[in-house]
């Protein structure tokens, strides 16, 4: 099989080890740099393009675009949508990832546990925005933060009305969540793939930081998981419709609560905590779909 991987970081070790585990398994892959890449648009000639070059007679692409690179990136993800190439995830299920208050939505509607959960623009009742998710501490983040950045932690209404009297000032979006105490500082990051958990590692925050992000400076180590927040983090990608994804989980005395679910998940502190091969496993996933002749692309639409 010929398979893309669109990414602008080719270096990267999820984008490594997805080349490697294609080719150890007989398959040709390459990495697209689709901001670099250009299309045009005609009727029933949908073309992708790259230094002139048509991109095509690819058999399975696995998008991994950028949080700031989201419009333009699903942009070429719809255009190989249109050419009936298969996806690993589909432009509508990233567009959704990537809005906290809309992936918020679609898991409420669809019944998935979370946060308490409050949005609000330009009201100024923000005590009442507070004392409805559970009263301080609150958990204060944007809407478009990934990776643990924008993400405050708000001790006091004091503090709450300050980082949000600052954020209503420069037009920005945001939620305010409830603080789940007990987790004292660490989640849990399921590996989604076709809707079944293949790894998962707790991760902890490092002293005097809240966030458990790796990225953040937390540690991570292997966990089995127990049925209940299995199920959890499968209903999570089923609901957004993603088919590889990240299912962020903190344990709460409610039971396992979602906090993400990331449409582009890294693949290096998973594989090293769990030492299981993702990698791998998402390119037998991709054989599979596209022997079986699995849906190709996603649904058009909004």
């Amino acid at each position: 099989m010929k398979i893309a991987i669109l990414s602008q970081k080719p270096g990267s070790y999820s984008v490594n080890r997805l080349l490697e585990a294609a080719s150890q398994q007989g398959h040709e892959a390459s990495v697209v740099p689709y901001m670099e890449s250009y299309m045009t648009i005609a009727a029933g000639r949908p073309m992708l393009l790259l230094d002139g070059q048509e991109l095509k007679d690819f058999d399975a692409v696995i998008p991994r675009i950028a949080a700031a690179n989201t419009f333009y990136g699903t942009a070429v993800v719809r255009q190989l949508e249109m050419m009936g190439v298969y996806l690993v995830n589909g432009s509508q299920a990233i567009s959704r990832s990537r809005d906290k208050l809309r992936s918020f939505q679609i898991l409420s509607k669809k019944g998935v546990g979370l946060p308490m959960t409050g949005f609000g623009n330009a009201t100024r009742d923000v005590r009442g925005l507070v004392q409805h998710v559970g009263g301080t501490p609150v958990i204060i983040k944007l809407i478009e933060g990934t990776q643990g950045v924008g993400v405050v932690l708000a001790e006091t209404l004091k503090a709450a009305e300050s980082v949000i009297d600052t954020l209503r000032s420069l037009g920005v979006d945001f939620l305010v969540q409830e603080y789940i105490a007990e987790a004292e500082g660490s989640d849990i990051r399921c590996l989604v793939l076709d809707y079944k958990v293949i790894a998962a590692m707790e991760r902890k925050a490092a002293v005097g930081e809240f966030r458990a992000n790796l990225h953040r400076g937390g540690s991570a180590q292997a966990l089995r998981l127990t049925p209940q927040e299995r199920a959890v983090a499968v209903s999570a990608a089923k609901a957004m419709n993603l088919r590889l994804a990240g299912v962020d989980l903190i344990r709460s005395k409610h039971g396992p609560l979602v906090l993400e679910v990331n449409s582009s998940p890294g693949l290096e502190g998973i594989e090293r905590a769990s030492g299981k091969d993702v990698a791998g496993r998402v390119i037998q996933h991709i054989e599979k779909a596209v022997k079986g002749g699995g849906a190709r692309g996603d649904r058009i639409g909004a």
